[in-house]
């Protein structure tokens, strides 16, 4: 059986939503960061990189990367139609996706979350953190644009949307940031979705 490897309130949630979109059994394993399991041997031997979402599947191998663990999913389960069929579909939606886990997610959340990362000087944190939140929401106002007119990125529910909700969430719920409208109802509309409804609970968010 495939199994998720995940940690609570990070970018893997947003795997587990395609998941359960699938609807196909799975396991879920969960990596404590509280308590820096990501980093132990046993993690390492399964993920050399030390993230999540790390996805076991039926043949033991392991794929790692949202991007890719997303597009696997679509092309594996075509039935559930979370990719477009057309090239030029598939395309934009990667190009969506691709923007939010690179620009949104690792260029800008990741400088308010972890400006240690950045610098070594306390001193400097704050105005990281602060070059951060303007870096995400204008990254975002470029997707409330994108969403102008539509219910989801490519007009239908892709692999694309499942990014853009975990970094709405962070925003929104983790930082408290006001979302541009097309994105705040977005937001609201992902958070309908029966599939983001029992991740959340899975994984106690509230």
């Amino acid at each position: 059986m495939t199994t998720l490897c995940y940690a609570k309130k990070t970018c893997s949630i947003g795997i587990h939503v395609l998941m359960e979109e699938i609807g196909a059994p799975y396991d879920l394993k969960v990596v404590d960061f509280s308590k820096g399991e990501q980093k132990t041997p046993e993690y390492k031997a399964l993920n050399p990189k030390g993230k999540v979402a790390a996805l076991v599947r039926d043949d033991g191998s392991v794929l790692t990367e949202y991007a890719a663990i997303a597009m696997w999913l679509a092309m594996t389960n075509p039935d559930k139609k979370l990719l477009p069929s057309d090239p030029e579909g598939i395309a934009r939606t990667i190009e969506a996706m691709d923007f939010v886990v690179g620009t949104v997610h690792m260029l800008s959340w990741r400088l308010w979350r972890r400006p240690d990362a950045y610098s070594e000087n306390p001193d400097e944190h704050e105005q990281l953190r602060e070059r951060g939140m303007t870096a995400m929401l204008a990254a975002l106002d470029v997707v409330d644009a994108q969403l102008a007119g539509k219910d989801y990125l490519m007009g239908d529910f892709t692999i694309a949307d499942t990014a853009l909700y975990y970094t709405q969430y962070w925003a929104a719920d983790v930082a408290g940031w006001t979302l541009p409208p097309n994105v705040q109802a977005h937001y609201e509309r992902m958070k309908m979705r029966p599939s983001v409804q029992a991740s959340r609970k899975l994984e106690g968010v509230a």
